[in-house]
């Protein structure tokens, strides 16, 4: 047998692998359970099968609502234990495949649910925020020289909930990649935890942006397309960005969401129904302790919350309504919108299943919070649902159009 000498690098796959079996060992029962309720109602939500019949959003919620309930009822025993046995089966799969598509692709799911909580118990499964390519972290060196070859034209890809940056190729194609190969952009892919407050991405977000500027001699045009929750991690950076004096904004040439829910997702907002519900009697309420293991990152999801002011003063599981404060979009940066409908009607109220359509396009019936990007910069697809905006060819025009033009 060929022996392998020990690598006492601390970012050696050895020590990866038995840091984040250790980390999956940290975890508990119910930590489980809710990531299994949320990746079922999202499944549910996205599959082709929901949007064929005619079922009414009451429905649908109603759907999402049934299946948390089930889970509960075949998992009494246990309510109230907080059980840290390792995982063995995804300890398995992390220690024989830490840089696998598959681990990546459950880590990032691992901390769309409970990315606040790894932050907090500083376990290691917590996603730093990085810029990526290829699934690989990118270093000053590399970040400088791929700045260079793109002679400065960058288009930066923000990913979604419970997603990491290798999930924007499906299907076998990638918005970022195929642009870049078009249109002479350099495309850059952020990693980051999608389980922590989008305030606070939006915050670590701003810095690395900053960065970029920092390291290049070049004159920068930064462009972000970004699906569902990081469209909001980007407005929150740009945010903090103006406050903070930074340099970057007034590169900002483009901003492109993708299904990002403005004014709040339609699933997250059956959750909170579902934690009121629960909580509402005594014989319910110890339940609700399985529902309530979501993170920052979701809930805030549930009015699209982008500043720290909008939820730093309000109990995140608290039925409270929208207590959000306007936040325009930049003045001088082109943004642009495309929303979907899962069915062949643009009616449909749950929209691409998991956004509505006015959410996505971020319309508001207070002028307030409308958003008020014009028209000829809104796009709105039928049959295609959130997941399809990645792969969908329709979509992918249309992008290329507007970087064209614009």
């Amino acid at each position: 047998m060929k022996h392998i000498p020990e690598d006492k690098s601390q970012n050696s796959p050895i020590k990866k692998a038995n840091s984040r079996t250790q980390g999956v060992g940290r975890l508990t029962i119910e930590a489980v359970l809710a990531i299994t309720d949320i990746v079922e109602s999202v499944h549910k939500q996205i599959s082709p099968h929901s949007v064929v019949n005619s079922a009414t959003e009451k429905e649908q919620l109603s759907g999402i609502s049934g299946m948390v309930y089930r889970k509960i009822r075949s998992l009494t025993e246990l309510v109230g234990k907080s059980i840290d046995a390792p995982l063995a089966a995804i300890s398995k799969i992390l220690a024989s495949q830490p840089d696998s598509t598959s681990t990546q692709a459950l880590l990032a799911a691992l901390n769309g649910v409970l990315g606040d909580h790894l932050v907090l118990s500083d376990n290691p499964l917590a996603i730093p925020m990085h810029f990526r390519r290829e699934g690989q972290t990118l270093n000053e060196v590399q970040l400088r020289e791929v700045i260079n070859q793109s002679n400065g034209k960058l288009l930066i890809m923000v990913h979604g909930l419970c997603m990491n940056d290798l999930q924007w190729c499906r299907e076998g194609h990638d918005h970022g990649e195929q642009l870049a190969k078009e249109l002479g952009m350099a495309a850059i892919y952020l990693h980051y935890n999608t389980g922590q407050h989008i305030s606070d991405n939006g915050k670590l977000f701003a810095s690395l942006l900053e960065s970029l500027v920092n390291l290049s001699d070049k004159h920068l045009e930064i462009n972000i397309l970004a699906h569902s929750m990081g469209g909001l991690v980007s407005r929150s950076a740009f945010h903090v960005a103006q406050k903070s004096g930074h340099q970057w904004p007034e590169l900002l040439n483009n901003l492109v969401f993708l299904g990002t829910p403005h004014h709040g997702a339609a699933l997250e907002k059956a959750g909170n129904w579902i934690d009121l519900i629960l909580g509402a009697h005594s014989y319910t309420a110890p339940f609700a302790r399985l529902v309530k293991v979501r993170s920052s990152g979701i809930t805030d999801l549930r009015y699209g919350n982008v500043q720290e002011l909008d939820w730093y003063t309000t109990e995140r599981f608290e039925f409270s309504g929208d207590k959000r404060l306007p936040l325009p979009l930049p003045a001088k940066v082109k943004c642009f919108a495309v929303a979907t409908s899962a069915t062949e009607s643009i009616n449909y109220p749950l929209g691409d299943g998991l956004v509505r359509i006015k959410s996505a396009l971020g319309e508001h019936k207070d002028t307030a919070f409308d958003l008020h990007i014009p028209e000829v910069r809104k796009w709105v697809g039928t049959n295609i649902n959130h997941m399809e905006l990645l792969s969908e060819p329709k979509v992918y025009q249309v992008l290329k159009t507007w970087f064209e033009i614009e």
